[in-house]
């Protein structure tokens, strides 16, 4: 498989919960995600960051709409789709991936268009996210 399937294989199987099983496969154990201001690391990370964004948006879902690759990166852009309590939702954002020489993704510079999902949801839910998120975070193992 090479680099731009993995990264595609990586947001739309793993980040959307669909294969978790694969993170070993797409994902160094090394591997460093910052997310906005987040950042997790190791496979661990991956699947802690997927359960944050599960649990905030049950049928969460990423597309990749577009693709530039160098010899060590892939620039996904995507769409992410998602419900959260009731209320459907759309984000855009960008993932800059660096591989290692094994075809991992290594570390992934991530950037969502937060200030359209926060005016999707609304002022008070928007606050209830952004709580939430900051529970869930110290909650999942």
């Amino acid at each position: 498989m090479n680099r731009p399937q993995v990264a595609r294989r990586a947001l739309e199987d793993v980040c959307s919960g669909r294969d978790l099983t694969s993170v070993e496969e797409v994902y160094s154990p090394q591997f460093v995600d910052h997310v906005n201001s987040f950042e997790y690391r190791g496979t661990d990370g991956a699947r802690k960051s997927v359960a944050v964004y599960r649990q905030l948006f049950p049928d969460l879902r990423f597309q990749v709409n577009e693709q530039v690759s160098d010899a060590q990166s892939v620039v996904s852009r995507w769409t992410m789709t998602g419900t959260h309590r009731g209320r459907p939702v759309r984000l855009w954002g960008i993932v800059i991936s660096h591989f290692d020489e094994d075809d991992k993704i290594v570390e992934d510079w991530a950037a969502s268009d937060t200030l359209t999902l926060l005016r999707q949801l609304g002022l008070w839910r928007s606050a209830r996210l952004l709580l939430s998120h900051r529970k869930l975070l110290r909650s999942v193992p």
